[in-house]
């Protein structure tokens, strides 16, 4: 009957041999008529004792237990059932929206537009990187959010003067096949602003969906991590061809 309560066999037999004996018995004894194994049974007696279930004392260096009467027991979990049915009728649901969908965008303006309006939303942290020309313009919201306690760090193709703590730059090499335009910005770890250029036109895309988020937000860290590898070590990286040819075809 204890297990429809949510008690699980082991609290349910344990408290059945507590509550058919006269007197208050030790572990050994409730081991050896509950059935529950000798490891599992202190753990058991926690339980109920925790839910207020049985009673324990030390006799004679030796500690005993004893279960509540088995009234006081049917009036603990009557009362509990009540409290459980009123916060149940009281208690609000909702579900909290995802929202999936992934925006694109097309046109530079309208890409710029669409970052300094996701960049003024920011209320935690920043991930922003590209070229430092396509950056200036948001260099100085990028700077007053900072300013004001968000965490701010950027990735800039090519250098830029600026007061930002967390700045990172990457030195353009002509040897590079794969060095594109492109701009990612990341606010709150929660959305996204992407774009590039495809065919000579900017195209980018604007989403809330936590896989991509999650994906562009490493893709950036990777960014950081080897332009500062790159930087540090470049004399060293640059003699060896293999990793040189490697680096050059990297996509920023």
């Amino acid at each position: 009957m204890l297990q429809k309560f949510g008690f699980t066999q082991y609290e349910s037999q344990v408290f059945e041999v507590l509550t058919a004996s006269t007197s208050p018995l030790d572990a050994t004894t409730i081991v050896k008529y509950s059935q529950v194994p000798k490891s599992k049974v202190y753990e058991v007696l926690n339980r109920l004792a925790d839910k207020g279930l049985i009673l324990s004392s030390f006799t004679d260096r030796k500690k005993l237990y004893t279960a509540l009467p088995l009234e006081t027991i049917i009036e603990k979990l009557t009362d509990e059932f009540q409290t459980n049915v009123e916060e149940l009728k009281s208690k609000k649901y909702s579900l909290t929206p995802v929202d999936d969908r992934v925006w694109t965008i097309k046109n530079n303006e309208a890409i710029y537009s669409l970052s300094k309006q996701t960049l003024s939303k920011a209320s935690r942290s920043i991930y922003f990187s590209g070229w430092a020309d396509d950056l200036l313009p948001l260099l100085p919201l990028l700077e007053e959010k900072q300013e004001k306690g968000l965490e701010v760090e950027v990735m800039s193709i090519g250098e830029i003067d600026s007061i930002l703590e967390n700045s990172h730059t990457l030195l353009p090499d002509v040897r590079h096949e794969a060095l594109e335009r492109y701009q990612l910005l990341i606010i709150d770890e929660k959305e996204l602003v992407f774009a590039g250029v495809e065919r000579g036109e900017w195209q980018g895309i604007q989403t809330l969906s936590s896989p991509l988020v999650k994906f562009f937000t490493e893709f950036f860290f990777h960014d950081v991590a080897l332009a500062e590898i790159t930087h540090k070590y470049e004399d060293t990286l640059m003699k060896d061809e293999k990793i040189k040819n490697i680096l050059m075809k990297l996509r920023y």
